[in-house]
């Protein structure tokens, strides 16, 4: 190991290979849109990553474009099924479970509400049940959203001990899977009550992730690519609703972090918890903005469509992350212009065949690992 990665991992205990290497991952949700980003991330640092999801909704999936299923034990199965789950966890028995699979969706949550519940609640819980009796050491993060909070429309963040709730179906599904987290961890795990000394529960939520690869239906940066790609002007729905952009590599990173913690931290209660893993507060911006900013990286136009009986979605969601920073040592690390510059130019490079969604994708981890060296260095 060279020094440059000794400084990382000193700065960044997401990076430090030694733990990772050879760890059985279990990555539930693995062919969607973060648990790609999630296992390659993984394949780097070394672990024996372990995929349960069903498959990719189209061929130009993330996963199908990085060939994910060459590398890792893929298997496709439904979380609703709990035999299902439950067997691969008896078989392969995990050291880390990162917790994906859901219904990610808002718009769709309103047209399939009971999906939606039964894959987001009744799909944790199953996965819950799976692990109350587990028989060896294994931290699990059940990655939930930032849409879990009673959404009151404040400016300031919302803190990990604020109100929960939802007024669509896919933010209550998320709200109600995080009560039955926090019902397991007090009933089941070591560091409440210590029925089961080997199982370390945490749940991460984060806000609205943007980086290259995602093509999914009713999100803001495929529907923008789509429209740029076919010179359309780009039509926004809620052009003046306020979210927490994030790369998708910042929360990954957050965690990685928290996953590593609950091993190697064993019986700490602040560890298993919740925690946010947001953006800086600079890139709580409108949708206006975010579009605005990508057509400084592809030429393009925006019509706003407003419609008075559209669905109802949140107009301010912003977080707190300090609890994430005082336990953990996460922060954010790429700002709004460099998350959108980075998520603009991975569809640009692949789409004009500049280069391989793998390459695209590998040289974002890099630029991600060397600007966290380069902070380091300004620091020391």
């Amino acid at each position: 190991m060279n020094l440059s990665e000794q400084n990382l991992i000193d700065f960044f205990p997401s990076f430090n290979y030694t733990f990772w290497k050879g760890k059985k991952v279990l990555v539930t949700g693995h062919s969607g849109f973060k648990g790609s980003w999630l296992c390659l991330w993984l394949l780097e640092l070394g672990a024996d990553v372990i995929g349960f999801s069903l498959p990719p909704d189209n061929e130009k999936s993330l996963f199908y474009l990085l060939g994910i299923e060459k590398f890792i034990s893929h298997n496709i199965g439904d979380i609703r099924n709990k035999d299902s789950i439950n067997y691969l966890i008896t078989q392969t028995k995990p050291d880390i479970i990162f917790h994906l699979a859901a219904q990610p969706i808002v718009r769709t949550s309103y047209s399939k509400p009971v999906l939606t519940w039964e894959t987001n609640v009744m799909g944790t819980v199953n996965l819950l049940d799976c692990l109350k009796d587990i028989d060896h050491e294994c931290s699990t993060v059940f990655i939930t959203t930032d849409k879990v909070y009673k959404n009151q429309e404040w400016t300031y963040g919302y803190r990990e001990i604020d109100e929960l709730g939802g007024h669509d179906p896919y933010s209550s599904s998320k709200a109600a899977s995080e009560i039955a987290i926090e019902s397991w961890r007090s009933s089941f795990c070591v560091n409440n009550n210590g029925q089961n000394s080997k199982l370390f529960i945490a749940s991460a939520r984060s806000g609205n992730v943007i980086g290259g690869g995602d093509w999914a239906k009713d999100r803001i940066i495929p529907d923008v690519i789509r429209s740029l790609k076919d010179n359309r002007n780009v039509l926004v729905r809620n052009p003046n609703s306020t979210r927490p952009w994030q790369h998708v590599l910042e929360p990954l990173g957050g965690y990685l972090s928290l996953a590593k913690a609950l091993l190697s931290d064993k019986g700490n209660r602040d560890l298993t918890s919740s925690f946010n893993f947001g953006p800086k507060t600079e890139s709580n911006r409108t949708v206006r903005d975010l579009v605005n900013t990508t057509f400084k990286y592809w030429d393009g136009k925006m019509s706003a469509s407003i419609k008075s009986n559209s669905l109802h979605e949140s107009n301010l969601l912003n977080l707190s992350i300090d609890k994430a920073y005082k336990y953990l040592g996460w922060y954010p690390f790429w700002n709004f212009n460099i998350t959108v510059e980075k998520t603009i130019n991975w569809y640009k490079k692949v789409l004009t065949e500049e280069e391989s969604p793998l390459c695209a994708c590998k040289h974002d981890l890099k630029s991600y690992q060397d600007h966290i060296l380069s902070i380091n260095k300004l620091n020391n």
